[in-house]
């Protein structure tokens, strides 16, 4: 099943930022969030025990599991499975290091085994308060988190996680599976096999107005040959592109801002806001199924929204492309 049968509308919920990431949210201001985001009408939410060790999915189902279940749809991933006990050690975790080191402080073990893939999908269930997930990804199998042993945590998955995955599917107990990472390689390599076949993929960061060029030149192309959709994550980049100072989970530096700083102009020049420009851009692929902004304040909620729904002109596009601040071979709104 393709994911625009299953998905709700083109604006979700990414709980990563749930997980304390960056800084510790009160619970108050993580569960007032979702409320935001259900009471704006958003019904596709995407978590991860990843995520602060379980944290993310715990808040999320806090609020979700009061909601008619048919009403929404969920998805999570499988990769990470949380222990009871707690970290001693600092976490290694590639290049992003201290990502979510206000989180829970039990230990993440890291298997993509079919055993672990069970398990996970079993704790999940029970951190987000529902009987069944709708969409499940299979996490960061990629360069940025394993360097030159990420081909070995692949085949782990590919003989583990992805039949299981496929199993599941077939059985009707989840709609579908994919990749959720923040590398184009893995999904390539997925759809290069014969057996078995994602339904789609989470890409984060990668199909933003700052990143997106890697992505045009194979994977997506590959995608939209095969009839596979993308879910876009960190439509911000990481938040440099609504305001914040993040690219790629670290300080922006000095060539990201002052890019950043040529879109913003071009935006004032034509009445746009920024997170218009970014989310739009992001969903103007034909492959793009949705697009997934995180939050941790309920006022940034009401923000996406309007963003999505922003009336963007013609002209602004154009002057996009004309100022080189896209790849000529990114497809734009209005065609141009």
């Amino acid at each position: 099943m393709s994911l625009t049968e299953i998905l709700p509308g083109r604006l979700g919920f990414g709980t990563a930022p749930l997980g304390n990431m960056f800084r510790a949210i009160p619970d108050a201001e993580a569960l007032a969030t979702v409320e935001a985001a259900w009471d704006q009408g958003i019904r596709f939410y995407d978590t991860a025990p990843f995520y602060g060790a379980g944290l993310a999915e715990e808040r999320l189902g806090q609020v979700l599991s009061g909601k008619p279940r048919d009403s929404y749809v969920l998805s999570t991933k499988v990769g990470r499975v949380i222990l009871d006990e707690h970290e001693t050690a600092a976490r290694e975790l590639g290049e992003k290091g201290g990502l979510f080191e206000h989180g829970n402080p039990n230990k993440i073990v890291h298997e993509w085994t079919a055993e672990a893939t069970e398990r996970s999908i079993e704790d999940s269930l029970k951190r987000l308060g529902t009987d069944r997930l709708d969409i499940v990804w299979v996490h960061d199998i990629a360069q940025d988190f394993h360097g030159d042993l990420w081909l070995s945590k692949f085949e782990e998955a590919r003989t583990g996680a992805f039949r299981v995955l496929s199993r599941l599917r077939d059985e009707g107990v989840i709609k579908a599976w994919g990749l959720g990472v923040n590398k184009t390689e893995p999904i390539e390599l997925t759809l290069a096999l014969d057996e078995p076949q994602p339904d789609g993929f989470l890409l984060a960061g990668r199909y933003t107005l700052l990143d997106h060029e890697h992505a045009l030149e194979r994977l997506l192309p590959m995608a939209q040959e095969q009839g596979v959709d993308m879910v876009v994550g960190g439509p911000y980049s990481s938040g440099i592109l609504a305001g914040g100072t993040h690219f790629e989970y670290q300080q922006a530096p000095a060539e990201i801002v002052e890019r950043v700083g040529k879109l913003k102009a071009l935006t004032e020049r034509h009445g746009v806001s920024i997170k218009a420009a970014a989310l739009q851009f992001s969903l103007a692929h034909p492959v793009a199924a949705a697009v997934i902004p995180g939050a941790t304040r309920p006022s940034r909620i009401a923000e996406d929204t309007a963003a999505l729904n922003e009336t963007v002109p013609a002209a602004f596009w154009t002057d996009l492309r004309a100022a080189g601040l896209v790849s000529p071979a990114a497809p734009l709104p209005h065609g141009a």
